[in-house]
């Protein structure tokens, strides 16, 4: 395996109820806080007003800002930035999904910075310092409350750019699976689709010798697959919540990249997709990752073979390597069909007409993949797959 330190300095607090421990957590970081959440689900289900009353017992002074969007915005970061300076905030506290946090994480480093924000996601500038924020997680998906990467979008320019700084991880993040139970299906399912991409972009990596990051992988994967149908037939069941919440953390916190650095191709050509046509990052990840694996077939038939047998049970028997490795894509997409979720761009209206915009957006930054590298004619052809 390849050398490697490791550090992940974020206080997991997991479990029912645990919304109690703000009262203990906040007040080492000061008393002017901002709240950030979403499009108003919390107000819904209650959890703003149990978060308010907490904050309210410690005396904090309270500044907002709502409406974060599923792929947040540079406009709202920006605006979130503002506030911070404004209201001399000490403490920001994400309430809500990855969106959320994300969001969050840049206003907290956009804040401690002279120039503009986009600077340091765009990565002109580099994180020196950045404002503590701490995080209630809503939704299981994408890991951003124990880890310290964010994705922001820029959507004046097209463009959505994943960055980070290890400056930006959560000082604690609330896990309680109350809090997703009231998560839609498909919200959920997008949520299911997300945290097996990140494992997927784990496991396809060019270190060797790593038997227990792989095995955990699969592990993470087979426990997912094991759970989602059950928890899509009872979305209020805390046992199922609990699982996947658990999960989501864990395929994206550092622990499954220890050792091997993961490839992650996939995931900067659907962000070059939804900085176009905002769709839903987990719905673009299900088109794109079947087409991926097939167009690097050659590269990834080895690993897709060991999926086919590890996790999808497929007996080796007279089979050939290419063959295993073609039934692992295909028992990939479907199960990812079998939960509801896309199959083509064509599902979200998406046609040929910016091809050229998306693939121009994904090759911003030269070529990408940290197992496979991708050039601009890999990422047309695999987009003329996915549509």
């Amino acid at each position: 395996m390849d050398n490697f330190e490791f550090r992940n300095p974020t206080k997991l607090i997991f479990g029912k109820g645990q919304i109690e421990a703000l009262e203990k957590e906040i007040p080492q970081y000061g008393k002017n806080v901002l709240v950030v959440y979403g499009g108003g689900s919390i107000k819904k289900n209650g959890l703003y007003d149990q978060v308010m009353e907490k904050l309210s017992a410690i005396e904090a002074n309270v500044s907002e800002l709502a409406g974060v969007e599923p792929n947040p915005r540079l406009t709202t970061v920006r605006k979130g930035v503002e506030l911070v300076r404004e209201n001399n905030v000490d403490f920001l506290l994400a309430v809500g999904g990855g969106s959320v946090i994300d969001c969050t994480k840049a206003i907290a480093a956009g804040a401690k910075y002279e120039g503009d924000v986009w600077d340091l996601i765009t990565k002109k500038a580099d994180v020196k310092d950045t404002l503590p924020f701490g995080t209630i997680l809503t939704l299981a998906a994408t890991g951003s409350e124990m880890n310290s990467g964010s994705v922001i979008t820029n959507w004046e320019t097209n463009e959505k750019y994943g960055w980070g700084s290890p400056l930006n991880f959560p000082k604690f993040s609330i896990l309680d699976p109350v809090n997703t139970m009231t998560v839609p299906r498909d919200q959920t399912v997008y949520g299911i689709v997300d945290m097996m991409s990140h494992v997927l972009e784990s496991y396809f990596h060019a270190a060797t010798n790593t038997k227990l990051q792989e095995r955990m992988a699969e592990a993470i994967l087979l426990t997912v697959m094991d759970t989602a149908p059950k928890l899509l037939e009872n979305l209020e069941s805390y046992e199922h919540r609990e699982t996947i919440l658990y999960s989501g953390t864990m395929a994206l916190n550092g622990i499954l990249q220890m050792g091997a650095r993961g490839d992650w191709a996939t995931h900067n050509i659907e962000h070059a997709v939804s900085a176009v046509h905002d769709i839903p990052h987990a719905g673009g990840l299900a088109i794109l990752f079947p087409n991926w694996m097939k167009h690097n077939i050659d590269a990834t038939e080895t690993k897709l073979k060991q999926l086919a047998v590890r996790v999808f049970g497929v007996d080796p028997t007279g089979k050939s390597d290419r063959d295993l490795a073609l039934t692992a894509i295909d028992k990939i997409s479907e199960f990812w069909t079998s939960l509801g979720a896309p199959t083509r761009l064509a599902d979200y209206d998406i046609d040929d007409s910016k091809l050229d915009l998306m693939a121009d957006r994904a090759m911003k930054r030269g070529p990408f993949g940290n197992f496979q590298t991708q050039q601009n004619e890999d990422v047309a052809k695999i987009l003329q797959m996915s549509l």
